[in-house]
């Protein structure tokens, strides 16, 4: 508008009109008038432009605020928090293994004798908004009197010791209490009265024993029963799927009344899926209990899935991320199960989709230093060291919190 009003009185000033009021003045007159008539112009000139550029910085002021408090609130407003990259952030890591004594050996990376500590220092940034920042005195308050249950394999037990880290080493003086009773792990913040409970159940569906043989029934949830009443459930399962050999723990899969020796995994593990996804359904009640589920963490046994220039490479011996914005083996294909299943149900389930920004860890994983019953012949690259990549899962799941309300 300043420039407008600015082009307007230029064109006025310079009209003929203007120079016709002059034109019967005496020569001496005519150019003193002139002269002035051409300083007040040159003034108005530059009073003019001075009050366009104010109010254009002013404008770009303006606009600059709106767009940070667009990325303040896009965490609130749909923003994919799962799209960015790996940071280097010389405040990492959140924790010391050492101050974090109830971490289990296989993911003590440091402690097993891993030399380098890059892998440490890297923190997970979305590509168009802010994490907020991990505060676990505000995560325990809002969840006074609650009860939060991770339910899965080793990977779930893998994100429940980092979010135990993870608060407790923000708030080392208080009080907590640590329980194993058969598959359940309970930690437990006395001050809060928080409790972060783990449930090993690497299928989700019924593994039992009849007649001497192990069967995994596909359609049977009865184990269920055991996750009512929580405020908070994180599922997860995909890797024990793919056990073969000696390393199965089922002897046979049963749909219904029939029974199978074999079946491909990936259809194995939808039809298993999918019974979850109805006992969820049936049995979950939105207003009272906020449903995720871990996405599928990824392994690095094969350097050809991130063009490894030399053949038959692993995670051993990695101490960089990937900093490329996708994996270039592309995602696993329980990925898309996952996500397909998820679709279908009427519960609405949060997806902790945490799968592109693990695979572009190859360099998070204990290798030869887990010193842990997983291990691939003598490396493990399935879990994670901790601290490591999980804290960044829980800095997500803390950031989902937020955004569903739980945590405001």
């Amino acid at each position: 508008m300043a420039f407008v009003f600015f082009i307007k009185s230029f064109i006025m000033l310079h009209s003929p009109l203007s120079s016709l009021t002059s034109s019967h003045s005496f020569s001496s007159h005519k150019m003193g008038s002139g002269q002035f008539r051409s300083v007040n112009t040159f003034l108005l000139i530059i009073c003019l432009f001075v009050i366009f550029v104010q109010q254009s910085s002013n404008a770009l002021l303006l606009e600059l605020s709106h767009n940070s408090k667009r990325s303040s609130e896009s965490i609130s407003s749909g923003c994919d928090i799962f799209q960015g990259s790996w940071s280097y952030d010389d405040t990492y890591p959140l924790y010391n293994a050492s101050s974090c004594p109830f971490i289990e050996k296989p993911f003590d990376c440091q402690g097993n004798g891993r030399p380098d500590q890059l892998y440490l220092k890297f923190k997970w940034k979305p590509n168009r908004c802010e994490l907020p920042q991990f505060n676990a005195p505000h995560f325990l308050r809002k969840f006074r009197g609650k009860k939060i249950l991770f339910v899965g394999d080793s990977l779930s037990l893998n994100q429940w010791q980092s979010l135990a880290c993870m608060l407790h080493a923000a708030l080392p003086q208080s009080n907590y209490n640590l329980q194993k009773k058969g598959n359940l792990s309970t930690f437990t913040f006395r001050e809060y009265d928080v409790s972060l409970m783990l449930s090993r159940n690497a299928f989700l569906v019924d593994l039992v024993e009849e007649n001497n043989r192990r069967i995994l029934k596909l359609d049977s949830i009865q184990n269920g029963d055991a996750w009512r009443g929580y405020d908070v459930l994180i599922f997860n399962t995909w890797h024990w799927w793919l056990h073969k050999g000696r390393s199965r723990s089922w002897d046979y899969f049963q749909e219904g009344n029939k029974l199978y020796k074999d079946m491909d995994p990936l259809v194995a593990f939808e039809k298993g899926l999918k019974t979850w996804s109805r006992w969820v359904d049936s049995n979950v009640a939105p207003s009272k209990t906020q449903v995720l589920f871990q996405g599928i963490s990824p392994t690095h046994y094969d350097g050809k899935e991130w063009d490894a220039p030399i053949a038959k490479s692993s995670c051993i011996g990695q101490t960089r991320p990937i900093l490329a914005p996708e994996y270039p083996a592309g995602p696993p294909p329980p990925a898309a199960v996952v996500k397909k299943v998820l679709a279908n149900m009427s519960t609405p389930v949060t997806l902790l989709d945490v799968t592109t920004l693990s695979q572009l860890r190859k360099d998070g994983h204990p290798s030869i230093y887990g010193d842990g019953p997983d291990s691939h012949e003598g490396k493990d690259c399935s879990h994670w060291c901790l601290p490591g990549v999980p804290d960044a899962w829980n800095a997500l799941l803390y950031g989902i919190l937020v955004r569903n309300g739980q945590l405001k």
